[in-house]
């Protein structure tokens, strides 16, 4: 049996309570009124001017000493210039005068005024729509945390119930370690509902297409194409699919950990059948329900943008991150003196896992990228217009982190066996998909006003700490190694 040492214990408390405190601040110091943002503007205005006027100031020392090198052969030039404009200038105001009657004068000024309003209205409904994005950026940071955790769970669920039934020879000696992970899923849902239920009853502006008025022609918030989308994207619906969905999961999930521990103590393999049975309908369910999830949770976000293969793309990016945090689960129990039976053949398998999916991410990203760049249409184009105008740093990090560090690290077949490369590498890989979901998140919902700050880091630490608790308090609640499975000595004598 594990034991759940005092210190890791501690360790998760701590982030926990870091994690909280850091949530509090940023939804404290997040602005309030349009007052708040006007003040930030004109502190960007100010930053931006003061380094405007350095860049100037350099500049003109330049070309001030430019015009001393260049002084001897420039005085007679510049004499005869100066005479030249003074007349010009002389010319111009004379026949200016002589032009326009005195009665037009009255013309410029109010049409200076009503440039003044537009730019005011314009200004006003600027610092509206800072204001709604600022107040979305505590609540994203926790909603991309919470999503990212949850659907590490979710994927080691799936990949648990496909190891079910493919009746993996290799694997049962792993399933209580992907057991324990996948019990985050329940305290992960229960977060993420209601995050989602914040969302509905407008306590933020992550879902555009929930505002008020978005549907109703001839609301100020009436949108055209939201409302031709209105039939399936509409709250009532919405949140029942939500519900659907987690309960189904969260329902596998239970049954087959009851199963599994009944099947220790059993004679025969009838609840192994049953989890074959329950696991390969869960599949089924699970294939339909991942992409709805997708769409729902997180391409609803872009309201107007699509894509054939969004689905797909969020699966992998959860799937290879799952693997990765069965393998370093896995590693650091086998450094404590857990699983003896898992062997560096069964590592190496799943790193051979972790090295796929990060290929199999890569190819879906450039599939979904190259098509939407050759195509150009507008409605489609935007979505990465956005990130690789504003995002730049964090949408070619995540690409290089999620692709071409696992290449370097993970293609070596012996590198696939050694737990430090092992560690580094996915590590690499879990900041890199964290990265991938700050990516489809933030744009559609702070916009150009992002930064990693106290709300993202503070979100992650507080759901990293909770994963802790819950999943090695999970793995205390029975023994490490199945005791009684089909296909368990053959997983225990797993070499080659």
């Amino acid at each position: 049996m594990y034991t759940f040492s005092s210190k890791l214990k501690t360790f998760s408390f701590v982030l926990m309570l870091v994690g909280i405190l850091g949530i509090g601040y940023g939804f404290l110091t997040a602005p309030k009124t349009i007052q708040d943002v006007e003040t930030i503007l004109k502190e960007e205005e100010a930053h931006h001017e003061g380094r405007h006027e350095a860049t100037a100031e350099q500049t003109e020392a330049k070309a001030e000493i430019k015009e001393i090198a260049a002084a001897p052969q420039e005085t007679a030039k510049t004499t005869v210039d100066s005479s030249v404009a003074n007349h010009e200038e002389a010319a111009t105001a004379a026949h200016d005068s002589l032009a326009k009657p005195a009665g037009i004068a009255a013309a410029p000024e109010a049409h200076a005024e009503d440039k003044s309003e537009a730019k005011a209205g314009e200004h006003a409904e600027h610092a509206q729509h800072v204001l709604t994005q600022l107040q979305n950026k505590p609540w994203a940071a926790l909603y991309v945390a919470c999503i990212f955790f949850m659907l590490i769970a979710l994927g080691t669920l799936a990949f648990y119930a496909i190891q079910i039934v493919s009746q993996a020879g290799w694997s049962p000696v792993l399933f209580r370690v992907m057991q324990g992970i996948t019990s985050y899923l329940l305290p992960g849902s229960i977060i993420f509902f209601l995050l989602l239920l914040a969302a509905g009853f407008h306590m933020n502006h992550l879902f555009i297409w929930l505002d008020k008025g978005i549907t109703v022609k001839g609301s100020e918030n009436y949108d055209a194409i939201i409302a031709g989308k209105s039939g399936y994207l509409n709250f009532p619906f919405w949140i029942i699919r939500a519900i659907l969905f987690l309960t189904v999961w969260n329902l596998y999930r239970y049954f087959t950990r009851k199963n599994c521990l009944a099947q220790d103590e059993s004679n025969d393999n009838t609840y192994y059948k049953k989890n074959f049975k329950m696991s390969a309908a869960f599949l089924v369910f699970f294939i339909v329900s991942e992409s709805i999830m997708a769409w729902d949770w997180i391409m609803s976000i872009d309201t107007h943008w699509f894509s054939t293969l969004f689905g797909w793309y969020v699966f992998a990016s959860f799937v290879v991150s799952a693997v990765t945090v069965i393998a370093l689960v896995t590693l650091y129990l086998k450094s404590k003196g857990y699983l003896p039976e898992v062997n560096t053949s069964h590592i190496h398998d799943l790193v051979k896992y972790m090295f796929g999916f990060s290929v199999f991410w890569t190819y879906l990203w450039f599939s979904q990228f190259m098509l939407i760049w050759y195509a150009n249409i507008p409605e489609e184009i935007t979505y990465f217009v956005m990130r690789i105008e504003h995002y730049p740093i964090t949408f070619w990090g995540a690409l290089f982190m999620n692709f071409v560090f696992p290449i370097l690290l993970l293609v070596n077949t012996d590198f696939k066996r050694i737990p430090w490369i092992i560690v580094m590498g996915g590590l690499i890989i879990l900041t890199g998909h964290y990265v991938d979901f700050f990516n489809m998140i933030m744009p559609g919902t702070v916009g150009e006003n992002w930064f990693i700050g106290i709300p993202e880091i503070s979100s992650l630490l507080f759901f990293f700490g909770l994963f802790i608790f819950v999943v090695f308090t999970a793995l205390t609640k029975a023994p490490m190694v199945l005791k009684r499975s089909p296909f368990i000595e053959e997983s225990k004598h797993f070499h080659y």
